[in-house]
């Protein structure tokens, strides 16, 4: 079996080995079994004319053209498997990826390399691509459509008005600003072509097509599905219905003080009764069909039912963990203490995971490069130096943590004093977010490539 965490030995075999090598075990367990292409081609068949997903069947011969469409930074994983299934009965694909790897493998399918945090042209084209092909298909078409977290930089496409650099220029201010995910999330859709359920609502709606969407949920709080074969109501999405809503939308501006950051176009748009226009809440439920094959829940379930396999305690933290990172971090540590040195609430030797999305508030332009995950484990580094027995890694589950090519980092109680040895403040590293430079140069960043799923985060430590 290929190891999900490609730098396995580097890491694992190094300062306080035991301790990491029982983290980076459960990781990669974990990992291969949230594989979205192993998970979708578990549910999905094709006998002759007659195609399976979950409980659902279609018959082929009574559709016309197939169409593959997608966008995510797990959308690799999704659209190899339908190709496996599917293969030359798809008429024509397009979709954004976030990155191409060598392994990858399509049919008749047309791949983008879209812009992730922030849009890029090659993820505006491939939304102008899929927004032709859908006008220009029929009502018996069917459309599949795959879709992980992501989507809204993958495929912008922003609305009459708004320049591809404001839109960048938006976004980068919106991910700054320390908002929940869904707060941004409300500005982005209602300036986007595609985003917040438009694709849908153009296939569905205004062309009349059926549409089977495979999707991934990186939504914290969203609720877990207990059976992905069984179709469930799904929002948030270019191929589903948006929960967000115009007025969502501008008290984001207000409340986080936006309106003179932001580019005019911004927020002269939203603001405008006139051309701002609500994002489809509801998608025809007759002509939809939405499976959802990972949610960010999963990833604790599945690491906590790994953990008790290897006869280790597990607890679950928590699945709902937001708010700033190198805070995060903190506590986790407090946490540790806690356990190591009075088993509560849970016993030693323990796992304690935890899934959520954290964010880095950025003041000012960064002195070097990081993520959310590399900051929270050197949050963590700070309070649990000096202790032995103890590991902690914090990883974004698609693969890449913010705008570097590692999925997180890993730490133990040595990782403060070897970051002293050379040369590297810590708290320098956290002030200037230069977490992934720090944690480069004393060889603990997690390196993964392309995972095949996007559960928003996953944190994992280990106590002896």
């Amino acid at each position: 079996m290929i190891r999900k965490v490609r730098n396995y030995d580097k890491i694992a075999n190094r300062c306080d080995a035991a301790a990491r090598q029982k983290v980076l075990q459960l990781m990669d367990r974990t990992l291969q079994e949230l594989d979205a292409c192993k998970r979708i081609q578990e549910i999905m068949s094709l006998e002759g004319d007659i195609l399976t997903v979950g409980t659902r069947r279609w018959d082929l011969s009574k559709k016309g053209k197939v169409y593959l469409l997608g966008a995510g930074k797990a959308c690799n994983a999704m659209a190899q498997a339908v190709c496996d299934v599917l293969g030359e009965r798809i008429t024509k694909g397009i979709i954004s990826v976030k990155i191409v790897e060598e392994q990858d493998r399509y049919c008749n399918t047309d791949v983008y390399v879209g812009g992730h945090p922030l849009p890029n042209e090659e993820g505006m084209e491939a939304a102008g691509r899929m927004i032709e092909l859908i006008e220009n298909a029929s009502a018996d078409d069917l459309f599949i459509c795959v879709c992980s977290g992501g989507s809204s930089a993958l495929l912008t496409y922003p609305v009459e008005g708004i320049s591809l650099e404001d839109e960048i220029a938006a976004q980068d201010i919106l991910l700054k600003s320390g908002a929940r995910i869904l707060e941004i999330n409300a500005v982005r859709r209602h300036i986007s072509r595609t985003n917040g359920g438009r694709l849908a609502e153009l296939i569905c709606h205004q062309v009349g097509a059926e549409m089977i969407s495979f999707q991934i949920s990186d939504a914290v709080g969203k609720p877990s599905e207990s059976d992905m074969r069984f179709p469930a109501y799904f929002r948030g999405t270019p191929f589903g219905g948006d929960q967000t809503s115009i007025q969502d939308a501008r008290d984001m501006i207000v409340n986080y003080a936006l309106s003179d950051r932001l580019p005019a176009s911004v927020v002269n748009f939203i603001f405008d009764d006139s051309r701002v226009r609500e994002t489809p809440f509801d998608i025809d439920e007759n002509r939809i069909t939405t499976f959802v094959v990972g949610n960010l829940a999963d990833s604790c379930r599945t690491a906590k039912r790994i953990a008790e396999e290897m006869g280790i305690n597990c607890m679950v933290l928590t699945t709902y963990l937001e708010g700033e990172s190198s805070q995060a971090g903190m506590f986790f540590s407090s946490l540790i203490r806690e356990i190591k040195y009075r088993n509560n609430p849970i016993e030693t030797p323990c796992y304690v995971v935890c899934a959520g999305e954290t964010t880095c508030n950025i003041q000012e332009p960064p002195r070097g490069v990081g993520g959310p995950s590399q900051e929270l484990v050197l949050g963590m580094a700070i309070g649990i130096k000096g202790m032995k027995g103890v590991a902690g890694a914090s990883i974004d589950t698609e693969g890449t943590d913010g705008p570097t090519i590692y999925a997180g980092g890993i730490v133990d109680g040595g990782t403060y004093e070897r970051l002293e040895a050379a040369g590297e403040s810590i708290f320098d590293a956290l002030r200037f977010h230069s977490t992934g430079n720090a944690l480069e140069k004393i060889g603990d960043c997690i390196f993964t490539g392309n995972t095949g799923t996007n559960l928003c985060d996953l944190n994992i430590i280990y106590i002896d």
